[in-house]
């Protein structure tokens, strides 16, 4: 047989998992250059915060300081938070900035809030004793802050704006949206409210569609209205973070929002950039970082599988949490959902679909496929005989170690 080791439940252990194919089979990882990067020490830490792109040191900005507000993005994200903040908030305290003027709030957009044990797993268990933290809450106070440039009426977290300090600490994904998270998501939609945020998944992709995708950013029209609404939130500050194939931060690009986000997207775009493969018999897709996102991994799928005839693709994807709940996106009832909710059928060009996880549910495909159209299976050893029953000869497969972090770049 040969393996194939993919990354898996980064907040339960972060143990791989080993796949297993037959030797008869043409096996391919499709791997970005990134993912094999090491992990960044606390010295490479704190020179990039010390170091800031564009902007006043943060010991600068807290100098003339009196409340702090700090985002963070939420478990949604892979983001070791923790490891910033020791050099975040040194330079708050050494301002004389007392910890109850300092609070903080999770980036959540439409997903649902957060609990404890997701702040401990991304703050760590000291910040979660000793500071506030505000899960935000896009149905009520919010604050007017004006309208965009492109015309669209700008509500956001109330608690955020009314401090003179703002900071936010996240990570550079690619985003099937924006292009690339990271940057002034943070803003939008990430503390705006229900309003605001309907109309920036619903109005904005609206004025060019062909603009948005996974790893495109030039000319993106969510990416701009994200942009100009970083802007009129008043963000002052804003970490970065690369991730590996361990959960790990690589790089940090930190300073003015906008400027450090520009520089950390022209790294990321070789980090998680990932050679085109095409014509699959069987696509194998993993969940990793974002695993509680896994329609992203379908994307990366549909890339790269078969269509002529219809391919197989699985998806491995061990969420104990399951899926996020998105209130503008999900559903909510047998034959409805949010505002952005749209109703799913058979997997895209009659190939076979096949859900791998040890934690299923009958709502965990809503986004992209009906629970009755795919196949789920507990584990990859339930998994392999039906591969095999359906290519008993040979096959080509491409394995993608995390379709949550990756994508395919353009020829």
């Amino acid at each position: 047989m040969k393996t194939v080791t993919v990354p898996n439940l980064l907040w339960y252990g972060n143990e791989p998992r080993t796949l297993e194919f037959p030797k008869r089979w043409d096996v391919s990882v499709l791997e970005p250059p990134g993912f094999s990067k090491p992990a960044l020490d606390d010295a490479g830490i704190l020179e990039a915060l010390s170091s800031p792109i564009g902007s006043p040191t943060l010991a600068e900005l807290a100098a003339g300081a009196s409340e702090v507000a700090i985002l963070f993005d939420d478990i949604t994200r892979p983001t070791p938070v923790s490891r910033l903040l020791p050099h975040v908030l040194g330079p708050i305290h050494d301002a004389g900035i007392p910890r109850g003027n300092v609070r903080f709030i999770p980036a959540l957009g439409m997903h649902g809030a957060m609990n404890n044990l997701d702040f401990r797993k991304k703050l760590g268990d000291e910040v979660v004793r000793d500071y506030a933290i505000f899960n935000h809450n896009p149905y009520e106070n919010c604050v007017d802050v004006g309208v965009s440039p492109s015309g669209v009426p700008i509500q956001l977290n109330r608690e955020f704006m009314a401090c003179d300090l703002k900071i936010g600490i996240g990570c550079i994904t690619p985003h099937v949206h924006v292009g690339f998270g990271g940057g002034g998501k943070m803003i939008m939609p990430g503390i705006a409210s229900f309003e605001t945020i309907k109309a920036f998944h619903m109005e904005v992709p609206a004025r060019d569609f062909t603009s948005l995708g996974l790893g495109r950013i030039e000319g993106n029209v969510m990416h701009a209205e994200v942009t100009d609404v970083c802007r009129m939130s008043g963000l002052q500050f804003k970490a970065d973070a690369l991730i590996n194939d361990r959960g790990q931060i690589t790089e940090v690009f930190a300073g003015d929002p906008i400027e450090a986000h520009r520089a950390g997207v022209a790294v990321a775009k070789d980090h998680y950039g990932t050679p085109p493969s095409t014509g699959n018999d069987i696509v194998v897709v993993n969940a990793y970082a974002k695993y509680n996102e896994m329609a992203i991994c379908m994307m990366m799928a549909l890339g790269c599988v078969n269509f002529a005839p219809a391919g197989t693709v699985v998806l491995i994807v061990d969420a104990p949490e399951g899926q996020v709940c998105h209130y503008l996106l999900n559903r909510f009832g047998k034959e409805y959902g949010g505002a952005g909710y749209i109703p799913r059928a058979e997997p895209p060009g009659g190939i076979n679909g096949i859900v791998c996880t040890a934690y299923p549910s009958r709502t965990m495909c809503d986004w992209f496929v009906s629970a009755e159209s795919v196949t789920v299976t507990g584990d990859w050893p339930a998994t392999l005989p039906l591969l095999e029953e359906r290519y008993p000869q040979g096959a080509s497969v491409a394995v993608i170690p995390d379709g949550t972090m990756q994508y395919f770049r353009e020829a």
